[in-house]
């Protein structure tokens, strides 16, 4: 029994080193990556909006960067969510803003409910993505403006900007490795197929 307790304590004591422990590099490449993705966006986007629709525009980025710099090995962190829930998700609320323009509650509500099982569907989860639905619906008249064109720019552009900064700085060093899954895009590849085969 004795054993048993002590066996437990020394495993506690080991998660508990392991959670607390500080990894300057692993922190170094999270702000790198962060900074240089969230920078790059902003930058441009000053070009094209106010400064106050630039922030708002940022709002569903910067949760972005949270998971693709922060925990990159989180599979809601991964390309396919990434660039699928953002774009998904925007095309679900302008198309929500274009069928119900009047009442802002009921189009944002159902923006982001419907992106949410979108999202599900076609396995994309990404939780920044209820944001960029909501931005579609709640956004400005210069974004509410933009139409469709919202889910090419800033939305898609933004996020492949995200995307690339993530493969450059998430694979500096040895330790970090993004993408988890180095064929994620060969979507057309069934998990049953022999990949040999092909």
């Amino acid at each position: 029994m004795r054993h048993k307790i002590r066996r437990h304590v020394r495993k506690a004591k080991y998660i508990f080193y392991k959670e607390t422990l500080v990894d300057f590099r692993e922190h170094l490449w999270t702000f790198i990556g962060a900074f240089l993705g969230i920078g790059i966006i902003g930058f441009i986007n000053s070009k094209y909006f106010t400064a106050y629709e630039n922030l708002f525009m940022i709002g569903s980025f910067g949760a972005s960067s949270v998971l693709i710099y922060g925990i990159i090995n989180s599979p809601l962190a991964q390309p396919r969510n990434l660039i699928g829930g953002h774009v998904l998700s925007a095309i679900v609320g302008v198309t929500m803003h274009k069928l119900i323009p009047g009442e802002v509650w009921l189009s944002s509500a159902l923006a982001v409910s419907l992106s949410i099982v979108v999202m599900q569907i076609t396995k994309t989860l990404h939780p920044p993505g209820g944001a960029t639905a909501l931005i579609a619906t709640t956004g400005t008249a210069k974004i509410n403006a933009l139409g469709y064109f919202y889910v090419l720019s800033p939305i898609f552009t933004g996020v492949m900007i995200l995307f690339i900064v993530a493969v450059i700085c998430n694979n500096a060093t040895p330790h970090r490795r993004y993408p988890a899954n180095r064929n994620w895009y060969k979507f057309w590849r069934g998990k049953h197929r022999n990949p040999k085969a092909l």
